[in-house]
């Protein structure tokens, strides 16, 4: 019989040690995933669910404190059931009193057996499931009180216990880093966005036509948080009475692009206004001139002249490797102006390209785009460009300005590059007016 007692003891011991193994390992676990994670509810939703799992509690939710340090700005919650959500229905946020104000007042670990009789309970809002333990620990972010983190209610009925202290702690330093690191990239992706912005023009007075732009970044990424890219446009009147036009998209997603992307856009600026040369070669000079000065990457370019002709206007354009402009007609009808588009910049610098032209009518729109735009790796290029073809058709009715950005907004690519387009529509009567 004693010999059994000790065998039961050490059995009992084992199991104590393989269920500790097991919650170091997910410990271990939730960490590693923590720092992978690049979207801050990502993360606070995680933190409160690995830490009901880490310590078997039934119900979890984690308050993030406001400005002011003394309430709650958000109260995340986990484990209510539908039907106990909806008995909260219309209940206010808490308000940070009772005994989650003790612990935003005092940030220490707190263990509760009953929270009815403990000295700073004020009781639950009606409809509020009933709790009697709980478990809160502060997550702090370079020494600032974030928020804090609740557990109520363990799943075998008992109280909360010294080792969940513990691991809950650790589990709240290891939060404390994660969110403070999303906030650096969050910091990161608006500086980069802000720069990309500030590389690109404001669209001058087009009059008689009207111009509109859009330029949306990248979704970023853990490995790309602050996404700088080479897409591009412009637009500007030329002396002799023409407006021109161009789109481009420098290949990368970094500060080269960017950098190349801006030299490349004033360099063009210059030519197109001092040379009044067919674009195909304003192209051409444009690829001799930074080929000798600069490293350019790879970069495709569109660059159009919408010139005055009879009966309307014509556009002229020659392309270096980029995608065919879009042509909405005033009946609604869309057709890609294909052309031979001639090679991108930065390949071969002796090869000329051709020139194109195509009649517009009054009242005619005319869509320059970059391929992140339309690309998506599960369908092909054609399908994409016939995508972006029904929306313009769905669209053209709006104002300019919205139509680009509803373009922008369900555009048929994955999102995991720039964006840019640039509309030029051509006023509603062949002598300019009506606009």
């Amino acid at each position: 019989m004693r010999l059994d007692a000790q065998l039961d003891e050490i059995a009992a011991k084992l199991r104590e040690l393989a269920g500790a193994k097991d919650r170091l390992q997910g410990l271990l676990d939730a960490v590693l995933a923590l720092s992978r994670e690049d979207d801050l509810p990502a993360v606070l939703h995680r933190v409160v669910a690995t830490a009901m799992d880490l310590t078997g509690a039934r119900y979890g939710a984690l308050g993030v404190l406001d400005e002011s340090g003394q309430g709650l700005e958000q109260f995340i919650t986990v484990g209510l059931s539908d039907s106990e959500r909806a008995d909260l229905a219309g209940t206010d946020l808490p308000h940070g009193r009772g005994v989650l104000g003790h612990l935003i007042r005092n940030p220490r670990p707190l263990r509760v057996d009953d929270i009815a009789s403990h000295p700073a309970s004020v009781g639950f809002p009606p409809g509020h499931p009933p709790m009697r333990t709980l478990l809160g620990v502060a997550i702090s972010v370079r020494g600032t009180i974030y928020g804090d983190l609740y557990l109520s209610e363990r799943g075998d009925g008992r109280s909360f216990d010294h080792e969940d202290e513990d691991v809950i702690v650790t589990l709240a330093g290891a939060a404390g880093i994660a969110i403070e690191n999303i906030r650096l990239l969050e910091q990161v992706r608006g500086s980069a966005e802000h720069f990309q912005r500030l590389l690109l023009p404001t669209l001058p007075d087009l009059h008689p036509f009207t111009g509109a732009a859009v330029y949306r970044p990248a979704t970023a990424t853990a490995t790309a948080p602050g996404h700088l890219g080479g897409d591009w446009y412009d637009a500007i009147w030329l002396p002799d009475n023409a407006c021109a036009v161009v789109i481009g998209d420098v290949v990368g997603h970094d500060l080269h692009a960017a950098a190349a992307m801006a030299q490349t856009r004033s360099m063009l600026r210059a030519l197109l206004y001092d040379r009044l040369t067919p674009p195909s070669a304003i192209l051409h000079q444009l690829d001799r001139t930074l080929h000798a000065i600069t490293d350019l990457p790879v970069t495709t370019v569109c660059l159009a002249r919408i010139e005055p002709a009879q009966n309307g206007w014509m556009l002229h354009w020659s392309t270096a490797g980029h995608l065919p402009p879009l042509l909405i007609t005033p009946d609604g009808k869309a057709r890609y102006l294909h052309a031979e588009p001639g090679l991108p910049l930065a390949v071969n610098t002796e090869l000329h390209r051709p020139d194109h032209t195509h009649a517009l009518p009054p009242g005619a729109t005319v869509v320059f785009y970059t391929d992140g735009l339309t690309e998506h790796p599960a369908h092909t290029v054609d399908d994409d460009l016939d995508r972006l073809a029904g929306l313009a058709v769905a669209y053209i009715g709006l104002p300019l300005q919205d139509f680009v950005d509803a373009l922008a907004d369900h555009h048929p690519s994955d999102g995991h590059d720039d964006m840019a387009i640039l509309a030029l529509r051509t006023p509603p009567h062949p002598d300019g007016t009506g606009v």
